[in-house]
C-alpha cells in the first residue's frame, strides 16, 4: 500500500461552550500548529461578546485565521469559507506547520472536506420577493412549500431557519430540481490533507447547559446588549442579514424592537444557544471517524495531546514548542 504523503491537519470539533477554544490554544502550545476559525458568526467584526470570540490578549498569543474578515453587512457562505480555509491551510503547510481548525460549524467542515454542489449562484430578485412572501405569511408557510417540492430538504431544514429555508426554495425555483437532489450529486475529489478529527462531545448534558446560561450571563455582564445597540445604530443592517440572525444576536435584536422583554429575552437566547448545541451534537455524532474527547474529564489536555502527538508521529518531538 502506498504511503499517504499528503500534508497532515487537525479538526477541532465540538458544540458551543464545550472549551474548543482553550483546547486549541493549549494544542498550539505544545505542538506547531497554526489555528484556524471554522465558525460561521467570528467572520464577523464588530460581534464580540455574542459570539464568544477569543479576546485580544487570546488573539495576539494565539493568532486565529478567519476572524474578522468580514463586514457584518457582508454575507459570507460556505463556499467562501472553502476557499479562503483552503488558502490558510496552504499556506500553513508550506510553512512547514500543521493547520488546527477549530469551531462547531459543521457545514463549514464538510463542505471543506468532502466538497459542495454544483449549485446556481444566489439570485436576488428571488430572495426579495421570498422574504416579502414570508412576512406577509409567514416562514411556516414557505416550509410547508418546501415539504411539497423537496421532502428530503424539509425534514433537515427546521421553519425557523430562514437561511437555508430560503436558499432551498430559490434552488428549486432556479433549477427546478429539488435542492435535496442536486447536493446528492456531489462528487468530492479527495481532500487535500490528511486529517485527525477530535471531536468534543459531553457526556453531561445538563453541565453543558449550565455552562451556556453561565456564559451567556457573562456576556450581559460584559455589554452584550450595548454591541447590538452600535451595530443597530449603523442605520443599513436588519434582522435578515446571516449576521444578524446568528444566535443570540437575534433575540438581542428583537428585545431591542421591544418584542419581548428582559427575563424573555435571556430565556430564548439560552434555549436558542441550547438548540444549536444539540444540532452540533447530533452532526458530531454522525462523524464516525472522528475520535471522541469528553471535555468534563480531568484528562481531556493529556488524552488530546496523546492523540495528536500519536497523528503527527516521529517529527511530533520536532514539531513540539514545549
Amino acid at each position: 500500500m502506498p504511503i499517504d504523503q499528503r500534508p497532515l491537519a487537525i479538526f477541532l470539533m465540538g458544540p458551543t461552550a464545550s472549551g474548543k477554544t482553550a483546547l486549541a490554544c493549549e494544542l498550539s502550545d505544545r505542538f506547531a500548529l497554526d489555528l484556524v476559525s471554522v465558525d460561521s458568526a467570528l467572520v464577523y467584526r464588530g460581534m464580540d461578546i455574542g459570539t464568544a470570540k477569543p479576546d485580544r490578549t487570546t488573539l495576539a498569543r494565539h493568532p486565529h485565521a478567519l476572524i474578522d474578515i468580514r463586514d457584518p453587512a457582508q454575507p459570507y457562505s460556505a463556499a467562501d469559507f472553502c476557499t479562503d480555509a483552503r488558502s490558510v491551510m496552504r499556506q500553513i503547510s508550506e510553512r512547514g506547520r500543521v493547520p488546527l481548525l477549530v469551531g462547531g460549524t459543521g457545514l463549514y467542515f464538510r463542505a471543506l472536506q468532502e466538497g459542495l454542489s454544483d449549485l446556481p449562484e444566489a439570485d436576488p430578485t428571488i430572495r426579495a420577493r421570498l422574504a416579502s412572501e414570508a412576512q406577509e405569511t409567514g416562514w411556516p408557510a414557505l416550509h410547508a412549500r418546501l415539504a411539497r417540492l423537496d421532502p428530503a430538504a424539509a425534514a433537515r431544514i427546521a421553519a425557523n431557519d430562514t437561511q437555508r429555508l430560503q436558499r432551498a426554495l430559490e434552488v428549486f425555483e432556479l433549477t427546478g430540481r429539488p435542492l435535496s437532489e442536486l447536493q446528492g450529486m456531489a462528487k468530492p475529489a479527495c481532500f487535500p490533507w490528511r486529517v485527525l478529527k477530535l471531536a468534543l462531545l459531553p457526556a453531561d448534558r445538563a453541565r453543558l447547559h449550565e455552562r451556556i446560561a453561565q456564559r451567556f450571563d457573562a456576556m450581559l455582564d460584559e455589554g452584550f446588549l450595548d454591541e447590538v445597540r452600535t451595530l443597530r445604530a449603523r442605520g443599513d443592517l436588519h434582522a435578515n442579514l446571516p449576521a444578524i440572525r446568528a444566535v443570540g444576536y437575534r433575540q438581542a435584536w428583537q428585545h431591542l424592537d421591544g418584542l419581548t422583554d428582559a427575563t424573555r429575552f435571556r430565556d430564548r437566547a439560552i434555549f436558542a444557544t441550547r438548540q444549536l448545541a444539540k444540532r452540533q451534537i447530533t452532526w458530531l455524532r454522525s462523524e464516525h471517524d472522528a475520535r471522541i474527547v469528553e471535555p468534563d474529564r480531568s484528562a481531556l489536555f493529556d488524552r488530546a495531546h496523546a492523540a495528536v502527538r500519536l497523528f503527527l508521529g516521529p517529527s511530533a518531538g520536532a514539531m513540539s514548542l514545549a
